[in-house]
């Protein structure tokens, strides 16, 4: 990959960090994790979803560690788990971060079910700036490592 690439990802339960890893595999490309404290939220996902929800809807959102020198990069591929159907709190908080970034963004995210809103989700975040096509995977999709491979290496060739 001739881009200088820059990976971020947040991860709750270890399936998009999977996704993150194969994707820094794939493109030999630095990967950074968003990190939160330890009591942000529950381990149970039910409970974590509720605390999701209010985050959202009061717009008081976690803190998150700062990536720093994001101009740096030509390419951020930005990874999240789907929360009830939109992008995680964690990966909202980082967004700010963002700001007027001037290379291409891509979003990839890991889900349980419906991801049919958060592209959107995603884009609307963003304010403007222009996202690339994304790529959702389920933990099914990447318990066969070969085929989320080629899928990995066939959406990372449509972003060049």
């Amino acid at each position: 990959m001739s881009e200088k690439t820059l990976i971020v990802y947040y991860s709750w339960s270890g399936t998009t960090t999977r996704m993150a890893k194969l994707l820094q595999k794939i493109t030999e490309s630095k990967l950074e994790e968003i990190k939160v404290s330890a009591d942000t939220f529950s381990n149970d996902m039910n409970k974590t979803s509720e605390i999701a929800n209010q985050q959202i809807a009061s717009g008081d959102l976690p803190e998150v560690n700062k990536i720093s020198k994001l101009d740096d990069y030509d390419l951020i591929l930005v990874g999240s788990p789907v929360w009830s159907g939109q992008v995680a709190t964690p990966i909202r908080s980082f967004l700010k971060q963002v700001g007027d970034f001037n290379g291409k963004i891509a979003q990839f995210h890991t889900s349980a079910g419906s991801d049919d809103k958060y592209e959107a989700d995603f884009e609307k975040l963003l304010n403007g700036l222009k996202v690339n096509p994304g790529l959702g995977m389920t933990s099914g999709d990447l318990s066969n490592e070969k085929s989320a491979t080629a899928k990995l290496s066939n959406w990372i060739q449509e972003l060049n």
